[in-house]
């Protein structure tokens, strides 16, 4: 019996939590860069270990801001619960607000900042008891129970009974003592507020079916415009609303003029399902370029580009630079004439110490002159005052590129470029 028992429980671990294939891991903090309002913020969520219970944001930023605080509303979708609060950026240290949440599952962050406003999706999850610790509390309560009537039984001249009530009492302790022993082995199983199972598609699901354009289609110079995403499953017409965050952003948007004059790397505000939206102005009129990355959940990283131009008369002044950047030392390469399609080292040596930015040390972003290519790699985390880059450009030619880092107060733009030589043959 005892042997029978303790093979039962090895089946009972063995299917205790079955194994997921995407687990998601709950009491880990949400980071989602943003760009709103003109500012440059990481909304962070942190990880909560019980509902009802309170869930605290705060906002980062990556230079002084002296305007109001950022509105907050947390809503669950299962049952419209609504509650509110104010969040004012702090370079480094924000002072977290706490909203209390009353379920886990679904939910909006709704962040309000000047005209901008985003919708983050985002789920409330906690760790759940597993079948493993159903089976230790569980051995040691029928153990303890067995043991004092094996007691009472022996009290009581019955040394029979009590033979066979401590056995079952050895069994509740050898299965409770197992589940110890192999709980650390177990597949963890998914957190109270995970999304459903779904059997995933054959392939995955589908790239979405992207339309990038500008508001208004043709800005003039010195004015607001936006560029919106507009994201379709092709199989279904439906908007796409699953983005996975990647490198702490749901997108990644690159505008660029072309003659690399202007760049602006910002991540957009998700203002409806399927629907991403970032505002900007433009001085110089022209031909401009857009190209954003985001990735599907399940499906894998996707580019889409477009293009759209500044009114106005364009300036024919070849130039280089960009925007926003600050003067340094220009990056060198490794070798000093890179050769397409072989691995090439760029250095960079920093203005002042570096701290992450969409969790990397620093970025590189590298655009083909006519614009059909876009590449972006991250520091290879060297540390230190000096980024370090590995690249490998797939076509000879000249390239415009971008090194980006984070300082205490400021995000820095390196513009270069770069000449790529033909192997030789």
């Amino acid at each position: 019996m005892i042997r029978l028992l303790c093979l039962v429980a090895i089946l009972l671990l063995a299917c205790a939590a079955p194994a997921a294939a995407h687990n998601v891991s709950a009491g880990a903090d949400l980071r989602i860069a943003q760009t709103i309002a003109g500012m440059e913020v990481t909304v962070v969520v942190k990880g909560t270990t019980r509902v009802p219970g309170p869930l605290r944001i705060g906002v980062i930023t990556f230079e002084p801001v002296t305007g109001p605080p950022i509105e907050l509303a947390v809503r669950s979708v299962e049952d419209g619960r609504t509650v509110t609060g104010v969040a004012r950026p702090a370079l480094r240290d924000p002072q977290y607000t706490a909203l209390r949440v009353e379920r886990t599952g679904p939910h909006e962050l709704t962040l309000r900042a000047g005209n901008d406003v985003a919708v983050v999706p985002f789920r409330v999850l906690v760790e759940r008891g597993s079948g493993a610790e159903f089976l230790i509390y569980g051995g040691f309560f029928v153990a303890g129970l067995l043991l004092v009537g094996g007691l009472l039984t022996g009290a009581l001249s019955r040394p029979g009974r009590a033979m066979a009530v401590s056995g079952g009492a050895a069994v509740g302790v050898t299965v409770a003592v197992m589940a110890i022993v192999f709980e650390p082995m177990l597949p963890a199983g998914p957190p109270d507020g995970a999304a459903p199972a779904v059997a995933s598609q054959a392939g995955g699901r589908p790239f979405v079916q992207g339309r990038v354009r500008t508001v208004p289609a043709r800005p003039a110079p010195g004015e607001e415009f936006t560029v919106r995403v507009d994201l379709v499953d092709g199989s279904t017409g439906r908007p796409v609303d699953d983005l996975a965050v990647h490198h702490e952003a749901l997108a990644h948007v690159v505008v660029t003029s072309e003659d690399g004059r202007f760049f602006r790397h910002v991540h957009p505000l998700r203002t409806a399902p399927g629907r991403l939206e970032v505002r900007l102005r433009a001085d110089r009129p022209g031909a401009y370029l857009t190209h954003v990355e985001l990735e599907r959940e399940d499906s894998g990283g996707q580019l889409l580009t477009g293009r759209f131009s500044i009114g106005g008369e364009e300036d024919t002044d070849p130039g280089g630079g960009s925007d926003g950047g600050e003067p340094a030392a220009p990056p060198r390469t490794q070798p000093a004439v890179p050769v397409a399609g072989r691995p090439t080292t760029v250095e960079l040596d920093t203005t002042g110490p570096v701290r992450p930015w969409l969790g990397m040390s620093g970025h590189l972003i590298i655009r083909s002159r006519d614009g059909d290519f876009l590449g972006h790699v991250h520091e290879m985390g060297s540390g230190g005052s000096r980024l370090h880059f590995t690249f490998s450009f797939p076509e000879p030619g000249r390239y415009l590129a971008w090194a980006q880092y984070a300082l205490a107060d400021r995000i820095v733009t390196v513009p270069f470029t770069v000449d790529v030589a033909e192997a030789a043959r």
